[in-house]
């Protein structure tokens, strides 16, 4: 496999203040990573250098073999990002909102709505184009958020906290939902979470990070890990150490 993401000796700051320091890591095409870590610990702020809208003070940072702060016009169309919340737009039905990034990319307006509708039937919402976001719960939002990120097809998809304001029941449908699509499209994705379940059920890699952004613990999670549940419960509990006092139900930066 061959990296499509690579953070090299990257260290941030914003002022006086020590974001990431000396941060080396990679990621392979096909690969679920997964960043976790407290409030503070960097994770959106090495999430927004893989996306281009910061820049490192000193190291490298290559998305698709370019620098995706000075290339980012060269990567569009290649990477997309699901928030933490939505970010919908109220006026659009939910086919509207999920072929927006297909019309901003020049698609026919036949193509983009065909896409789009697709889409939304892969992430479980058909019979649900027509409507409007209050008409959605906070659970179908967020898949209508994700077929939006998906519709493109990019390489690499960018999750920054996409599960957290769900409940558990609703966040955990929707990982597993993710995580087929995922793999049936080979993508490569970088999630950013707090919540260790998030990891557990869909990375291949999970790290933690400390603060400033430093790896404190890397873990290889495969699916026979996943089915067995007292090796769930050790991976649970050394990223648990790795992360300090963890709580699950903490709010992230």
């Amino acid at each position: 496999m061959t990296n499509l993401i690579e953070v090299r000796g990257v260290t941030k700051t914003f002022g006086s203040y020590l974001a990431v320091d000396n941060l080396s890591l990679d990621v392979q095409r096909g690969e679920i990573v997964v960043l976790l870590g407290k409030t503070g610990a960097g994770k959106s702020t090495v999430l927004n250098l893989m996306m281009g809208t910061t820049t490192p003070n000193d190291g490298t940072v290559r998305v698709a073999g370019v620098d995706p702060y000075d290339s980012f016009k060269a990567l569009k169309g290649r990477l997309s990002v699901s928030f933490q919340t939505d970010r919908l737009l109220p006026w659009r039905t939910a086919v509207e909102n999920a072929e927006l990034g297909l019309l901003i990319l020049g698609k026919s307006k036949a193509e983009a709505r065909k896409q789009a509708k697709d889409w939304l039937g892969r992430v479980r919402l058909e019979g649900a184009d027509d409507k409007y976001v209050h008409e959605l719960s906070g659970g179908m939002r967020q898949r209508v958020s994700l077929a939006r990120a998906l519709a493109i097809d990019p390489e690499i998809v960018f999750l920054d906290e996409s599960f957290s304001q769900l409940d558990h029941v609703t966040s955990g449908t929707l990982r597993r939902d993710f995580y087929q699509i995922a793999r049936e499209f080979g993508k490569t994705c970088v999630l950013i979470t707090h919540r260790i379940d998030d990891a557990l059920e869909m990375a291949d890699r999970a790290i933690v990070l400390s603060q400033p952004a430093r790896i404190a613990l890397e873990v290889r999670i495969d699916d026979a890990a996943r089915a067995d549940p007292a090796r769930i419960a050790e991976l649970h509990a050394r990223i648990a150490s790795a992360m300090g006092d963890y709580e699950e139900s903490e709010q992230d930066e």
